[in-house]
């Protein structure tokens, strides 16, 4: 039985070559969801919605998860829109849900506060 990880501890972890192979269970993958507000399961995946300003917001956070992504070697699916992108993450090889996918939940969620800190700073002393 897998335990489940706060999302401190997955926001610092790192995505690995996995040596299961098989997915999460549904129970699994409800139970670790329940640290992680905001993201929903799909079918076999995660997603959840950011909202933004406007453009240049959006695309400073797709370019954030396009390179927090790379280095963890674990990509989602993005769709991009003028002031939200839907972020999902899915383990193709296990045609399901593993612990990568709850890493980059809670790694792009940093990013997201990240950002939203970055912005707020900016406009207090612009």
């Amino acid at each position: 039985m897998r335990t489940v990880i706060e999302p401190e501890q997955l926001a610092a972890g790192r995505c690995h070559p996995l040596t299961v192979t098989h997915a999460y269970t549904d129970a699994q993958a409800d139970d670790q969801l329940r640290v992680l507000p905001g993201w929903h399961r799909e079918v076999r995946a995660i997603s959840r919605t950011y909202r933004f300003k406007g453009w240049l917001e959006t695309l400073a956070f797709v370019n954030a998860v396009g390179w927090m992504s790379h280095s963890q070697d674990h990509h989602p699916d993005l769709a991009v829109h003028f002031n939200h992108c839907t972020v999902r993450w899915h383990t193709h090889s296990v045609d399901g849900l593993s612990e990568n996918d709850f890493v980059c939940a809670a790694r792009t969620d940093a990013l997201a506060s990240d950002l939203a800190s970055d912005l707020a700073s900016d406009q207090a002393t612009g």
